[in-house]
């Protein structure tokens, strides 16, 4: 089997995880097929929505709770599969004239990464609307896409040697702005609800910043770390945009709070006339930068530490049933469900593990309501694709599908 995006943990057998955009549902992939799980219960139970043994599977997203996915296979890396799961239909298939690296969703666009250019399609009718091409070598495929309809926006690399921030607004199709957020390459990045600001990590990953996406003002710097450089796998914000929680290749959850009030708090009280922002700007100024930045910038509000490090993990803060919960997708098969304390330094409790491996023989502490294998609508495949070549494959679910990008659910779903 290749090993796509350097990713070990297909080959391991490992699966891979992922959040829908609101933090309602998750998605599970293996080399047998994949399976959606709603997070309402999930202090108590999985309940699975789907699951379809199919070609293994190594990128899959869901548009928020609708019935539409989006599915590339280890089989075919260059196609993208557009699937209606509720009817059981394939609604379009597109390919690329390379691997896919990253497919990112919201209601307004699709976003397709290859290894050097960025496709974007309007999702209403799948139409190839801008490309952006000769981007700087992205081999990882990040790039993050608000959820938000009002702010589409869309941020990638903008160089391979710094952290350099491309924000591209997805729906005029014009260069927002650009934020040089760290000095080493970008590892991660992930906007915020309202897409109006943007958090980013580089492959030092000791410090974490969030930016603002509209003009890349610095609105929060944050020490992950002082002893180590990791690896970022996942950056997220918590649902209510208060809080970001990250993980890394080491066993540890970082949950930081973002504190506007008291941002604002501070920059009204140390003006030029007060005499303790006078001293601490005299006093900070005889001190290296490096210094300096340390004493300024945010600690964790609380953390949490997983059985093992090593693992790639995907994290999300959501309110579910009331309660704010920390939830950790690990691609050794698990799902950990954490309370989050309201008071600073309190400890995460470990409310339930979920065991969200497809394979039969492994126990699974969920509900199923009786899967049903994923029919086909079929579709040719376009070699050596080009914004002008691709070719829609239409289904007679184009009603439907324009109904569930709307958002119109309950009427789809029945």
């Amino acid at each position: 089997m290749m090993n796509l995006l350097g990713r070990p943990d297909i080959e391991a057998g490992e699966v891979f995880v992922n959040f829908n955009q609101n933090i309602t549902s998750l998605a599970v992939a293996t080399k047998t097929g994949y399976s959606l799980y709603s997070l309402s219960s999930v202090d108590l139970t999985l309940d699975k929505l789907y699951s379809c043994h199919t070609d293994a599977i190594f990128l899959i997203e869901r548009l928020f709770e609708s019935s539409l996915v989006a599915i590339v296979s280890v089989s075919s890396p260059r196609k993208l599969k557009v699937c209606h799961f509720k009817k059981q239909s394939e609604i379009c298939n597109y390919s690329y004239s390379n691997t896919i690296l990253a497919v990112k969703l919201n209601r307004e666009r699709l976003i397709v990464c290859l290894e050097e250019s960025l496709y974007i399609h309007n999702i209403q009718d799948m139409k190839v609307v801008h490309t952006i091409r000769d981007t700087p070598c992205n081999a990882s495929g990040l790039c993050a896409l608000s959820s938000s309809s009002e702010h589409c926006y869309l941020a990638y690399p903008g160089s391979v040697t710094s952290g350099e921030v491309q924000i591209f607004d997805a729906i005029n199709l014009h260069a927002k702005t650009m934020i040089p957020a760290h000095d080493s390459p970008l590892a991660a990045l992930a906007f915020s609800p309202s897409g109006t600001e943007i958090a980013t990590a580089s492959e030092r990953g000791t410090v974490i910043r969030v930016f603002s996406s509209l003009d890349g003002t610095k609105l929060f710097e944050l020490r992950r770390g002082l002893k180590r450089c990791v690896a970022i796998a996942s950056l997220s914000f918590s649902t209510c945009a208060e809080y970001l929680v990250s993980s890394s290749n080491t066993e540890t959850v970082h949950i930081f709070r973002l504190d506007r009030s008291a941002t604002e708090q501070a920059e009204t009280k140390q003006s030029s006339d007060d005499w303790m922002g006078y001293l601490s700007k005299t006093v900070t100024s005889y001190l290296p930068t490096q210094v300096t930045d340390v004493f300024s910038q945010g600690r964790a509000f609380t953390s949490v530490t997983l059985p093992e490090p090593g693992i790639r993990r995907m994290c999300a803060i959501t309110t579910i049933q009331k309660q704010l919960r920390l939830l950790v997708a690990s691609q050794d098969g698990y799902l950990y469900v954490y309370s989050v304390p309201s008071i600073e330094g309190g400890e995460c409790q470990l409310i339930k593990k979920h065991d969200i491996r497809l394979d039969e023989s492994y126990p699974m502490d969920i509900k199923v309501d009786s899967p049903q294998p994923l029919g086909s609508a079929g579709g040719a495949l376009v070699d050596g694709a080009t914004e002008n070549d691709l070719t829609k494959q239409n289904s007679s679910d184009g009603v439907t599908y324009a109904s569930a990008v709307k958002g119109e659910e309950k009427a789809v779903l029945s």
